[in-house]
């Protein structure tokens, strides 16, 4: 195993270790200093030694794709006995961290504008002949949070080991399939095919995993649940219900059933009757969306039940009860917004009530 690495260490003659950043699934994460060009880079090392061989296989493979959705690997270091991947570094958080953890669901302004860039990204890399495999929440980057300045999906660098890795879990049963980071945090998204066969896995796997993470931001809810509860639902491809407040309200409702009617196309069960990637981008282009940055308020009033005012770091903002996605937000809680002008003053729209 790579032992951990401390600020000043140098790596390859050329990466010089900042900070510690992260622990994936199979990797450390640092952040560090290219000495060459001055530029801040990701610098990933496989957490177990038995890993550094397909760690470079897959650093070659993940190199092919090229893209403004995905995070661009620009080298391979082989050091002594250890093996870096450097990526480009993302100045934002993983989507989970961004967004899930901070409001149950996204509105479909935004999951439209989400799932445009997640096909985009998928697009590029499987023009390049490359499979993610391990598509989730925690490997999609955003910059600037609920505004989303960008979108990177990120450790195509780690697919082929996440394959091998999902594999095993796969080949040990119920115990390892709970015990593997990397299985418990895949599962809730994972294809039917990937879960009966991770070494056969296809593209078309990553289509489901980008309509499973699409239907949990749209919803709040995993489409299958998680744990080993998921599999059988998963294997059966039953089709996920829609919570009532995705569809009832009509400010929202004719975005948010085209998004649905393209999530559940992700989600077929026979992996020929998915979307191809490309089919995916044309499909989220055709969405109507958006691109407003969003604020952070609190609802400091409501009225009558049926409308209110948010403070704001720019003053009071109206809003009414339409154009809240989701539940209605009580006095004294904090929410996520849009605004625009109209008439003299501003009004929010959408508004989505943030976790207490």
């Amino acid at each position: 195993m790579n032992g951990p690495l401390q600020k000043g260490d140098i790596i390859g003659n050329r990466y010089e270790i900042e900070k510690y950043l992260d622990k994936g699934g199979m990797q450390y994460v640092y952040v560090a200093n290219d000495k060459i060009t001055g530029r801040k880079v990701a610098l990933k090392t496989p957490q177990n030694a038995s890993a550094t061989k397909r760690f470079r296989r897959s650093a070659i493979v993940a190199a092919k794709v090229n893209h403004p959705n995905v995070a661009k690997t620009l080298d391979y270091v082989k050091d002594g006995e250890n093996r870096y991947l450097i990526e480009e570094l993302i100045s934002g958080k993983d989507l989970r961290t961004a967004l899930l953890d901070k409001a149950d669901f996204t509105d479909p302004y935004l999951a439209a504008k989400i799932f445009h860039h997640l096909s985009k990204g998928v697009a590029a890399a499987h023009h390049a002949g490359v499979i993610h495999r391990d598509l989730k929440p925690t490997n999609v980057m955003v910059v600037g949070d609920f505004s989303l300045q960008e979108l990177k999906i990120t450790d195509f660098g780690i697919a082929k080991m996440a394959e091998e890795v999902l594999q095993e879990a796969v080949d040990g049963g119920e115990a390892s399939m709970t015990t593997s980071q990397t299985a418990v945090g895949a599962l809730p998204y994972m294809a039917p095919e990937a879960i009966e066969d991770p070494k056969n896995v296809r593209s078309p796997a990553d289509i489901w995993s980008v309509g499973a993470m699409m239907y949990h931001l749209m919803t709040g809810d995993y489409p299958f649940g998680q744990g080993l509860k998921a599999v059988p639902k998963i294997m059966r491809a039953e089709k996920p219900s829609i919570p009532s407040f995705v569809t009832t309200n009509p400010q929202f409702s004719p975005l948010a059933c085209e998004i649905m009617k393209i999530i559940f196309q992700c989600l077929e069960k026979e992996p020929s009757n998915r979307p191809t990637a490309d089919a995916l981008v044309s499909m989220c282009s055709g969405l109507c969306y958006t691109v407003d940055s969003r604020e952070y308020g609190e609802v400091n009033e409501f009225r009558y039940n049926a409308y209110g005012f948010i403070t704001s770091k720019n003053g009071n903002v109206f809003f009414h009860k339409d154009s809240v996605y989701g539940r209605l937000p009580s006095v004294g809680e904090k929410v996520i917004f849009s605004s625009y002008r109209s008439g003299n003053a501003p009004r929010a729209l959408p508004v989505v009530a943030l976790k207490k």
